[in-house]
């Protein structure tokens, strides 16, 4: 542990004996049914470790996506305790192998706690799957090992790292754990949008037709039952390999809300498909960071979920764009395959990109539950502009008409705001392909009320949660723009937003 996580967890643990409060925001720390201090806050008061980092991964150049070394995947995207999660991995060449597995949160600064040791394990040399209808590439490899979840793994965000003892290579494996109590707020993984983006194991992901590899169309299928590949767009980032998009776009968000001890539960967006009643069980729902893929049951669930008071922070761009079929995999199970079969957005209403005009555009558009959608150019970059100054959501962030927090809209954006009764755009400004070089877009950052004294905020950017935290191993992007890191500005926002859910 380095001193100044040494420094930061003494101060956590005093804040933590004193009274629980280790937040700013009243009652966000406590637990609803105890009153002692809630879950995510005593999780966070045990040890940390710095060792989940990867140290020894790469990518086979003839592949441009996969570490072949050692790779996998899980049954499942989400689990509850008492479940079973079978875990796939290969080996190449054939060795033993090690799985040590890890929560992500703060942890006095170190990003994650470890809770099991696998191994070593037999390792096998696992087959690549036949490319199947609609160019789906389904694995159908023997287990290696299972896991049964215990009643203390908080939920969260996990990491299985893989290591082969034959010659040190490395990779992950991820999985969420949820669970079923009442909570502060629900943190909602992007994991549609990680799988639709997942090239594994060469060029075979929801973009990828077999002959233009940025394909906006349907007829192509892609299955959750492989590992995730090397990310494949802003920048190069193989310390991430086999953990989707968690750690480049939505650990930045959890590593500060559990830093600041919010009362949090996570999901996934097939949770999200599949119980709308759980929704129910909190005060505010948070979509993050690139929320692109969503069922039309998702959307309905979260509208559901509004207009019962959950107040609905999107913290996230590109949010609610396309829309997916889910269908069992090969050996039956439910929810493991999907397909693009439609945009949630008017025609011609986002400058389609090439093919996106085969697909139907219906009703319900994005912009009818979030405030604003994706629109043309769809790409691009800008500063956050403060366009309401006297909206709560700036209160105690200095900011005044006109002030910018740089870079921070990137590299997707939500425009087009829907005639929403009550609804304010609270930042906006022109978007650019380059500094100086607009390319015509208009991002909105909006806010309108809900039926019961609840809300749903718009942040209109991928990259909110660069503002606020910044991990081991956090890699910041830039394309179009650079944000510039943690910001006071976008943390009391973030706050302001949480207290009013809160309250």
């Amino acid at each position: 542990m380095t001193p100044e996580a040494a420094a930061n967890r003494r101060t956590f643990l005093k804040q933590l004996a004193a009274s629980g409060a280790v937040t700013a925001v009243a009652g966000c720390a406590t637990d609803r049914k105890s009153g002692g201090p809630n879950p995510i806050v005593r999780e966070n008061a045990r040890p940390g470790s710095p060792d989940w980092q990867l140290t020894k991964t790469g990518v086979d150049p003839k592949t441009k996506w996969r570490c072949p070394w050692i790779e996998g995947y899980c049954s499942h995207t989400s689990v509850r305790a008492g479940d079973e999660l079978t875990l796939f991995v290969s080996t190449q060449p054939a060795s033993p192998f090690r799985v040590e597995i890890y929560r992500l949160g703060w942890y006095g600064g170190l990003g994650a706690r470890k809770v099991q040791e696998l191994g070593p394990l037999p390792g096998v040399t696992q087959p690549d799957p036949p490319i199947g209808p609609k160019r789906r590439r389904d694995c159908a490899w023997e287990p290696s090992a299972q896991i049964r979840i215990p009643d203390d793994w908080v939920s969260g965000v996990y990491l299985g790292k893989l290591t082969s003892e034959k010659d040190g290579w490395q990779s992950y494996v991820t999985f969420i754990v949820r669970d079923q109590r009442r909570a502060d707020f629900l943190f909602q993984c992007s994991d549609h949008t990680w799988q639709a983006y997942n090239r594994w194991p060469t060029q075979f992901s929801l973009y990828d037709d077999g002959k233009n590899e940025w394909y906006w169309g349907g007829n192509v299928e892609i299955s959750f039952n492989r590992p995730y590949g090397r990310y494949c767009q802003i920048f190069d980032a193989p310390l991430s390999q086999g953990s989707g998009e968690f750690l480049l776009w939505e650990f930045p968000l959890a590593f500060w809300l559990e830093k600041e001890g919010y009362d949090l539960t996570y999901i996934s967006n097939q949770d999200t498909h599949r119980n709308p009643s759980g929704l129910l069980r909190a005060r505010g729902f948070l979509s993050v960071g690139h929320d692109e893929y969503w069922t039309p049951e998702m959307f309905r669930n979260v509208q559901n979920a509004v207009n019962q008071g959950v107040s609905v922070a999107f913290l996230s761009g590109n949010t609610c764009c396309g829309r997916i079929q889910l269908s069992p995999d090969a050996q039956g199970r439910p929810d493991r395959v999907f397909e693009r079969t439609g945009v949630f957005g008017p025609p011609h209403g986002t400058r389609d990109f090439v093919s996106m005009d085969s697909l139907p555009h219906e009703r319900p558009y994005a912009n009818e539950l979030v405030g604003a959608h994706s629109t043309g150019p769809v790409t691009g970059g800008a500063d956050w502009i403060c366009a309401a100054p006297d909206h709560w959501i700036f209160a105690d962030t200095g900011m005044r008409r006109g002030d910018g927090i740089p870079g921070l809209v990137g590299w997707e954006w939500h425009g087009d705001p829907a005639p929403i009764p009550g609804l304010e755009i609270v930042a906006t400004g022109p978007t650019q392909d380059a500094p100086g070089k607009l390319n015509g877009g208009i991002y909105t950052a909006t806010v309108y009320p809900g039926p019961k004294g609840n809300y749903v905020f718009n942040a209109a950017t991928i990259w909110w949660a660069d503002g606020l935290s910044a991990p081991p191993g956090y890699l910041r992007p830039s394309v179009y723009t650079s944000p510039q890191g943690p910001d006071a500005r976008v943390q009391q926002i973030t706050r302001n937003l949480l207290a009013h859910a809160l309250a």
